[in-house]
């Protein structure tokens, strides 16, 4: 298997107008049907979101909500590795995902009266809402569950109701933009919080999550060594 420095400089080398052709051959709109923000019959919404981008949405204008979040209004402990006990939720993690409400839907998800999804804060959404249904093939990437789009295997597609769709090429060089951004800050992630790691001396029914800034609480605060 390649190291993550490997697949790093890989992600650093793709190129942008190839990306867009993979994105261009296959199509895509996005229908606002709502379904990659909400939860699917099993499990609540998951999405990665990356420490800088937690903050950046903590001060992100919302469209009817002026209230002022703190960390945890946007983000919560990612929820594999972790366990629930008698005592609650304890264990250790890796990264966060985007904060849910008690349907499991992402937080910033609404929907107007004839059932059209949007988001709060389009403008300043993560990354992998941006490029949403498409990811890259590299290890140490995010990669839905989908099928290739590329005759290299690259470029994936989660099954979405907007694909097939015209796009012009000025859409597809933004989201292969975008993609290539979002394999790049990934694998930087995913190599710096393998190099921060140290395992956590937790107490029963403690949350720690690892990412690239430490081990954290739940709030976003950084643990003591």
């Amino acid at each position: 298997m390649e190291s993550l420095e490997a697949e790093l400089d890989r992600a650093r080398d793709l190129d942008v107008d190839d990306l867009a052709d993979a994105i261009e051959s296959i199509g895509f709109e996005c229908t606002r049907c709502g379904a990659c923000c909400k939860a699917d019959e099993a499990d609540p919404h998951t999405a990665t979101v990356f420490p800088d981008e937690v903050r950046e949405l903590q001060d992100a204008e919302s469209s009817g909500d002026s209230t002022e979040r703190d960390w945890r209004d946007v983000a919560r402990p990612m929820p594999y590795g972790l366990t629930e006990t008698a005592d609650g939720t304890e264990g250790e993690t890796f990264e966060w995902a985007l904060q849910t409400d008690g349907c499991g839907d992402c937080t910033f998800y609404t929907e107007d009266a004839d059932g059209v999804g949007g988001c709060t804060v389009h403008e300043d959404r993560p990354l992998i809402c941006r490029t949403y249904p498409f990811s890259v093939a590299l290890a140490g990437t995010s990669q839905p569950m989908g099928e290739a789009v590329d005759e290299s295997g690259l470029v994936r597609a989660h099954e979405c109701e907007g694909l097939g769709r015209d796009i012009s090429r000025e859409d597809a060089e933004d989201l292969a933009a975008a993609l290539k951004e979002r394999a790049v800050r990934e694998l930087d992630e995913a190599i710096d919080v393998r190099d921060e790691y140290e395992p956590a001396d937790s107490a029963s029914g403690e949350v720690v999550v690892h990412d690239s800034e430490g081990a954290k609480s739940p709030d976003g605060t950084l643990r003591k060594r």
